[in-house]
């Protein structure tokens, strides 16, 4: 791997990580049960059900200000977020779309002077070159990448932290494994990732 193994916190973009497959079988109404929900910096249990879902792009963020020593509620970062224009709320039908990529840049790089790019068309083994240049590469894929032997409905819709690469593999912290080994430090053969991965994503330094 061409980065050397820092320590960078994992953390799950419900505030129980266990709550993954409650959520997958039920919907986000599972999350009336996560007795932890206050941690997110919702205001109400309906309004941390309603984000949850949607913020695995802040999960990533949450964990790369946290290898720099910060600590931020996830929907503290979301609702900062979204004044930027990096997520588009729905009051009519509590709808919420996001995360967009180019107001998100803006963010991090105004809120936390992170660095910061739109990386599109990127081909999976391109991905150790990016991280030659930026610390992480926040990448866009299935979802259904906890289940690496599965195959995959489609590419793109979730965002995993991607911390190491090489020609090789490439290790990963995914905000909605649904076991630690799917969770931090996931580590999958570069080809097997490219079934998952969309070929887009952001680039960010410390």
């Amino acid at each position: 791997m061409n980065q050397a193994k820092l320590d960078v916190p994992y953390f799950s973009q419900w505030e129980s990580p266990e709550m993954t497959l409650p959520v997958l079988a039920e919907g986000a109404s599972a999350l009336h049960r996560d007795v932890n929900w206050k941690n997110s910096g919702a205001e109400t249990i309906e309004e941390y059900a309603r984000w949850a879902v949607n913020v695995c792009g802040m999960a990533c963020l949450k964990m790369i200000l946290a290898a720099r020593g910060e600590a931020h509620p996830i929907l503290s970062l979301a609702r900062t977020c979204t004044s930027y224009g990096g997520y588009i709320v729905n009051e009519a039908d509590a709808s919420i779309k996001g995360l967009i990529y180019a107001p998100f840049v803006t963010f991090v790089r105004e809120r936390f002077g992170l660095s910061a790019d739109v990386k599109t068309q990127v081909p999976a083994q391109t991905i150790p070159e990016i991280l030659s240049s930026h610390r992480f590469f926040i990448a866009s894929v299935s979802s259904a990448i906890r289940w690496p032997e599965r195959e995959p409905p489609g590419k793109g819709g979730h965002l995993v932290l991607v911390t190491a690469a090489d020609e090789g593999s490439v290790r990963f912290h995914n905000p909605s494994g649904h076991e630690r080994a799917t969770q931090a430090d996931v580590t999958l053969p570069l080809a097997t990732f490219d079934r998952f991965f969309a070929n887009r994503g952001i680039a960010v330094g410390l």
